[in-house]
């Protein structure tokens, strides 16, 4: 392609050289007449699709043409902005090293897939302690996403009841509290800390602060307690969220003691 373009360039500059001897009569006549043959071309052709020789050779020669002569162009002013942007772009385009794990092998996923099938009690942990003592080391999340790709449960459930069945069944002693954040219009970060009944779903706002402590998360169960009064003595149960974004606060504090779970 390089010497695509330096042939291209040759070309222009011999053409130049050939004009410096011409009359400028006879300039003015082949810009005429090259003109009617550009207005003709647009007529006939939809889209012209220039190579990038081609781009390269128009976007340097537009350069010394006028404003108003570069409307006569058949590309924009914004089309010759973005071959340049385009230019730039693949000047600073680095090839990346592809990032994370790699992936895993199809006979080690069919390996997966095949033991699930075969065992159906097996969770994907002790999948993944039998592929180690095969010589396979392939992490408990990998299997756990494959078995879920395959439609199958990563997790088979061997005795007892469901987490779901037991929160239906224990939904009158259980207690739900979580954290959560909310941003006022200044940007300023508020931490709310809210209790759910999961018997009747009703939701007790204990607090608002913007500093979340532990002495104030226990005050704000001590609240509770007194709220429910007589009540409390049913509750059994605590679950609470723990992902990342929950706030962390700033001395151990366990609502299972406070609410005297």
């Amino acid at each position: 392609m390089a010497l695509r373009l330096l042939y291209l360039i040759f070309l222009r500059l011999a053409g130049w050289l050939t004009l410096l001897a011409r009359s400028e009569t006879s300039k003015n006549v082949e810009i005429l007449v090259l003109r009617h043959q550009l207005a003709v071309l647009r007529r006939q052709v939809a889209r012209p699709r220039p190579s990038w020789a081609d781009r390269a050779v128009i976007s340097a020669l537009a350069r010394l043409l006028p404003t108003a002569g570069r409307l006569r162009l058949f590309v924009t002013p914004g089309t010759l902005l973005r071959w340049h942007t385009d230019l730039v772009r693949r000047r600073w385009k680095f090839k990346h090293r592809r990032e994370g794990r790699p992936a895993t092998r199809p006979s080690v996923r069919s390996l997966v897939v095949r033991m699930a099938r075969e065992n159906p009690l097996w969770g994907y942990r002790r999948i993944t302690g039998e592929l180690a003592g095969l010589g396979h080391r392939v992490g408990a999340s990998t299997v756990w996403l494959i078995l879920k790709k395959a439609d199958i449960d990563p997790a088979p459930r061997r005795m007892g009841p469901t987490w779901s069945e037991f929160l239906r069944a224990q939904a009158a002693g259980i207690l739900a509290c979580d954290f959560f954040h909310c941003d006022t219009v200044l940007l300023k970060r508020l931490y709310c800390l809210v209790v759910m009944e999961m018997s009747t779903w009703r939701v007790h706002l204990l607090g608002v602060t913007d500093h979340p402590t532990g002495k104030w998360a226990a005050q704000q169960a001590r609240n509770l307690m007194m709220e429910l009064g007589d009540r409390a003595e049913g509750f059994r149960f605590l679950i609470r969220d723990r992902t990342r974004s929950s706030p962390r606060l700033s001395t151990r504090f366990s609502p299972e003691r406070a609410f005297g779970s």
